[in-house]
């Protein structure tokens, strides 16, 4: 059986690699702590494709700390729609005040202290410590892990396994260039050693890899994903004088904040029509007519699959008295924009 790879042989190959291959991404293009810790937050649980044109808006509406801070958090989550995971919004908003009041505005240039922003976990702490900072700290994502899981053939499902490829995750982290290198393990694990087909023959790792020397281990049998529920919803725009009638969701849960247009499920069966016209007069008090349908869509939350259908309304004159959201508007539909509306409810604004 080969030996177990070296920790210290991963730098030397993952560098030169790295130099020659890596993405050209708009956050590599800085040393702002700021604009790294962004980066980093947006990247969690999404794809680099999707986080550009987000992350290049932000920036322009957000330059620095200070300026994040002094934002309403409304506006923080107008330009994280569509995005998904508002938490992370809310979390970058809440540590920017943090940092503005115990740090003048100064990103923490320590591990701990990174830590103990809100929403920073040891990934994320790790990450911008290591890039912004070239502070020697391991940043294992999902994609690292799954590498290194391969180069040591260890199980990252098991518990000890896992410990494992942190431990030795660690110990391979240069002194030098640590925040490279560990873009690099990660950039590796995104591009060449896929979860389903890596590229072996691509891989600067594939002459230490225990995986690549010996074959596929054994794998577990992956944990069965829940069926996908399918339902349907109806959503109202409701138009009075040329305004939509938007409401803002509660404070916690998903979506938590944001603006919405009104809207149901449906039951099996249940006739759209008339579903919405309850909804708006027992939790809007409007006895409203409603009209043709003016777009349909399919979205997913989590295991469910919502097809939502979009129908014009007419509000007769007279106050709104909202029972479950925080605040009621009507807004016209070029001022919508200026609003954080979920993505179904954005895909539907658009089409105002």
């Amino acid at each position: 059986m080969p030996p177990t790879p070296d920790p210290d042989h991963l730098a030397p190959l993952l560098l030169p690699w790295f130099r020659r291959a890596k993405r050209d991404l708009p956050w590599r293009l800085t040393r702002d702590p700021y604009r790294i810790w962004v980066s980093e937050v947006m990247l969690q649980q999404t794809q680099v494709d999707r986080v550009i044109p987000f992350y290049e808006r932000f920036i322009r509406a957000f330059p620095t700390v200070d300026a994040l801070a002094a934002a309403p958090l409304h506006d923080v989550l107008r330009l994280w729609s569509g995005l998904g995971y508002y938490s992370r919004a809310r979390n970058l908003h809440a540590a920017s005040r943090a940092i503005v009041e115990r740090n003048a505005g100064r990103l923490p240039d320590t591990y701990p202290d990174l830590l103990a922003l809100p929403g920073v976990g040891e990934y994320t702490a790790g990450a911008v410590a290591s890039i912004a900072f070239a502070l020697h700290h391991p940043a294992i994502d999902a994609n690292a892990r799954r590498l290194l899981a391969r180069v040591f053939r260890l199980d990252p499902a098991d518990p000890q396994g896992r410990k494992k490829i942190g431990r030795l995750g660690a110990l391979a982290v240069p002194a030098r260039r640590p925040g490279d290198y560990n873009q690099a393990l990660m950039e590796l694990g995104s591009l060449v050693c896929t979860p389903r087909s890596p590229d072996c023959p691509a891989c600067c790792l594939r002459d230490i890899c225990l995986t690549h020397a010996l074959g596929p281990a054994k794998r577990q049998a992956p944990p069965r994903r829940p069926k996908t529920q399918t339902t349907r919803a109806a959503l109202a725009l409701v138009r009075r004088r040329g305004r939509y009638l938007i409401a803002q969701r509660p404070l916690t849960g998903i979506w938590a904040g944001l603006w919405e247009f009104p809207n149901c499920e449906l039951g099996a069966g249940e006739d759209p029509e008339t579903a919405l016209r309850t909804l708006l007069l027992s939790d809007f008090g409007l006895d409203a007519t409603i009209g043709s349908e003016l777009t349909s869509l399919t979205h997913g939350i989590m295991s469910r699959r919502i097809h939502l259908t979009a129908y014009t309304c007419i509000a007769p004159r007279g106050r709104t008295n909202a029972r479950r959201h925080p605040a009621t508007r009507w807004v016209a539909p070029e001022d919508l924009a200026d609003y954080a509306l979920p993505a179904p409810h954005r895909r539907v604004a658009d089409q105002l």
